[in-house]
């Protein structure tokens, strides 16, 4: 059942499927993890197995900090039929033991590799100084916000326009029609900008193309505002002679760079294998993927999927299938995707013809056994009250009396056997995980109500703020590590783009030469 860090260090790149999770709360996850582990909380451990790891055989291999919440994940996926687990034995202490080193951050292998294609491949870039200046001139620039629609929304720059990575080189000759105006890309630090910056280079797009040099950061770092809670502009929607030039974009870019295709028979077979790993993703927008997509596949935008790979890909050597309308979108998604080691096949079919609807199911959670109302009667009863939200939610809000519970250490709470006890929370996957492992503990007075701040006051319940508890040593679903930074905390700022910029010279070899900018690079310049 054990395997020690030296053994398992050259597996993680033997060539074989293998998934190295942490099951640590995100807070402790962030302070320090191999650079090849996948974060899978034990909080909501079984909500978010199926998608991340869809193949039982899968050879995985667990980590904690030696306190037993490994052996606790791993009983869980023996009961779920996994037939080849392990936990490391002596958990992160233990790696650092063996002289290997555990990463700050998260999204490490993605921020890491956009860092290298700066480095090997020169990505141009410009300074917030730079920018504002031209601005100020009135020379044409366009500034695209290479994020998600809601990072945009909390904090943009003057004159940016919403254009996540994966639409760029999709929807570029819409937005920018004069081929000699500057581009600058940007995203709140380092590895968006660059990623969608050499996109659009590697696309040979005409346009000067910048990354803005440490995004939104470095322009507060400046001294310059930002705008705040800006509405993303609709992206233009192509007509049926941009569609056809996108696909006639994106037959090039597939042959040029040498990706892999696959169709939907060989998708299907792959996907009834028991024995290997296939995930389906569908790079395109979030409206879009509502309207129609192919059965089976996995909303991941293709910018976020490049930028936070191990959020959606927990299986190293796993086959990972694109889907898209034109190709396009999953043609650029791949390019990188491949020069993080990855094994990744483009689908040959219009995803927009799918017959699936709607959005993604949301994660399991755990349905009410009392009414709202009934909370406030039980607890006068004599029931404890436990709160499974987030440490900080309970921080910010939570019902007077209320203890904090994360699943992770219930048995902190030295609750007598025979207590009847009430679960609320506010979300009812963390919920679900405290009922479970509160029965297997052996209590059987159990209820459960899910709630939020204003459901828990209608329902003439008092509440309480407590800013220090949980402690920030106990409040380990969360990462304190430059948190702030985007809340104009200069300090935490310098850090963590200290940090970013730091990140190469952390890697070992093992794990530098997994991530190689040049697999991407034409035929003719390789």
């Amino acid at each position: 059942m054990y395997i020690s860090a030296e053994t398992l260090k050259p597996q993680l790149t033997d060539g074989g499927e293998i998934a190295f999770i942490d099951v640590r709360e995100h807070g402790q996850y962030g302070e320090g993890h191999p650079f090849f582990s996948v974060n899978i909380p034990y909080s909501v451990f079984e909500a978010r197995i199926a998608a991340l790891l869809p193949c039982r055989s899968v050879r995985c291999v667990l980590l904690d900090d030696g306190d037993g919440t490994a052996e606790k994940a791993a009983s869980v996926l023996s009961a779920m039929d996994y037939s080849s687990v392990q936990v490391l034995q002596g958990g992160a202490a233990a790696w650092t033991a063996a002289g290997f080193t555990l990463f700050k951050g998260v999204n490490v292998p993605s921020k890491a590799f956009g860092e290298l294609v700066e480095h090997d491949l020169g990505t141009p870039s410009i300074s917030a100084e730079d920018l504002r200046r031209l601005q100020e001139r009135g020379e044409p620039v366009t500034v695209l916000d290479g994020r998600a629609p809601d990072e945009f929304r909390r904090m943009s720059l003057p004159g940016a326009r919403s254009c996540p990575n994966a639409e760029l080189a999709y929807r570029l000759k819409q937005i920018v029609a004069d081929p000699t105006t500057p581009i600058v890309v940007n995203c709140a630090g380092r590895t968006r900008s660059i990623i969608g910056a050499q996109t659009l280079r590697e696309l040979g797009t005409a346009n000067p193309v910048f990354a803005l040099r440490n995004g939104t950061q470095g322009w507060r770092l400046a001294g310059f505002e930002l705008d705040r809670g800006m509405t993303p502009d609709a992206l233009p929607v192509p007509t049926a002679a941009e569609l056809s030039a996108t696909r006639r974009q994106a037959d090039k870019l597939i042959e040029d760079f040498g990706l892999a295709t696959v169709d939907r028979d060989t998708l299907q077979a792959w996907q009834a294998d028991d024995e290997l790993t296939t995930y389906l993703f569908d790079v395109r927008t979030q409206e879009e993927y509502e309207r129609a997509h192919l059965p089976g596949a996995r909303h991941a935008p293709g910018g976020q999927l490049v930028q936070a790979t191990d959020e959606k890909v927990a299986v190293r050597g796993a086959r990972i299938v694109l889907s898209d309308d034109t190709r396009l979108r999953a043609a650029t998604s791949a390019l990188w995707l491949t020069g993080m080691g990855h094994r990744v096949w483009i689908l040959d079919e219009d995803a927009s013809k799918g017959s699936a609807r709607g959005p993604e199911e949301a994660d399991g959670g755990i349905g009410n056994t009392m009414g709202l109302d009934d909370l406030k009667t039980a607890t006068s009863a004599g029931a404890v009250l436990l709160d499974a939200s987030r440490g900080m939610d309970y921080r910010s809000a939570h019902v007077d009396g209320a203890l904090w519970a994360t699943r992770a250490r219930l048995d902190r709470l030295q609750l007598p056997k025979g207590t009847p006890i009430v679960v609320t929370g506010r979300s009812r996957t963390l919920m679900a995980g405290v009922m479970k492992d509160l029965t297997a503990m052996g209590y059987d007075s159990l209820d459960c109500v899910q709630g939020t701040p204003e459901s828990w006051q209608a329902a003439g319940l008092a509440l309480a703020q407590t800013p220090g508890v949980p402690s920030e040593a106990d409040c380990i679903d969360h990462l304190f590590f430059v948190h702030d930074r985007h809340d104009d905390n200069f300090e935490a700022s310098r850090r963590y783009l200290a940090w970013e910029l730091g990140l190469l010279d952390q890697l070992d070899p093992q794990e530098r030469a997994v991530l190689n900018p040049r697999r991407v690079r034409r035929a003719e310049t390789a």
